[in-house]
């Protein structure tokens, strides 16, 4: 599974970029279970290579697409149909 694709595609399809941002746990939600972890690293090497920001709130670590990198991340999106 391309957690990387899962991931931008799902954040860009409900339009979390920038300001707005949901829960890494919200991402997850329709991985397979035994699959959680690998999804919530591939998240960890998005947010390394700048494509994710994060967002440390009172409820717990939020994420986001970076506007900055917006190109990038419609190539991922793009070229994954």
């Amino acid at each position: 599974m391309d957690f990387k694709y899962i991931i931008v595609r799902k954040l860009y399809r409900l339009r979390i970029i920038g300001g707005k941002h949901t829960a890494i746990e919200n991402l997850t939600k329709s991985i397979p279970k035994h699959l959680v972890g690998d999804a919530k690293l591939a998240v960890k090497n998005l947010c390394k290579e700048g494509l994710i920001l994060q967002k440390q709130t009172s409820y717990g670590l939020q994420v986001s697409l970076n506007p900055e990198k917006i190109e990038e991340i419609l190539k991922i999106v793009e070229d994954e149909k």
